[in-house]
């Protein structure tokens, strides 16, 4: 996962389309390839760190702990740490996660429209 400096331009371009677009923003919290997958496997409830890597196979360990490092750093995931041995790990979308719930259900419904358009206008 590579950080964008922030000295750069093209960092200045995405904070000034960051503040000025709230879509743009939105985009920017759940844009990456696996936190929508976390956020649609989330929205049926709590999952155990093991159980969210089953249902991503092709995720690294290190890739799925950062992304739900990002979505914690940005309210949208609640962790939870249980003092028992082995220590148990839960996710869960906060408030604010629970909120995304209508519009993955809207994704959803418009990716399958798109693909059904496409292969209506495929030229093979």
């Amino acid at each position: 996962m590579t950080k964008v400096k922030q000295s750069s331009t093209n960092f200045e371009n995405k904070q000034t389309l960051s503040n000025e677009c709230m879509e743009v923003y939105a985009a920017n919290l759940i844009g990456g390839q696996w936190t929508l997958a976390i956020g649609c496997y989330l929205i049926n409830g709590k999952l155990r760190f093991g159980e969210l890597k089953n249902k991503l196979p092709n995720i690294t360990e290190r890739m799925l702990t950062l992304q739900l490092r990002k979505l914690e750093e940005n309210k949208l995931v609640k962790r939870t740490v249980y003092a028992e041995i082995p220590p148990r790990v839960e996710y869960e979308l906060t408030e604010s996660g629970r909120q995304l719930k209508p519009i993955l259900q809207q994704l959803e419904k418009w990716g399958k429209n798109h693909q059904l358009f496409m292969q209506n206008h495929s030229h093979s």
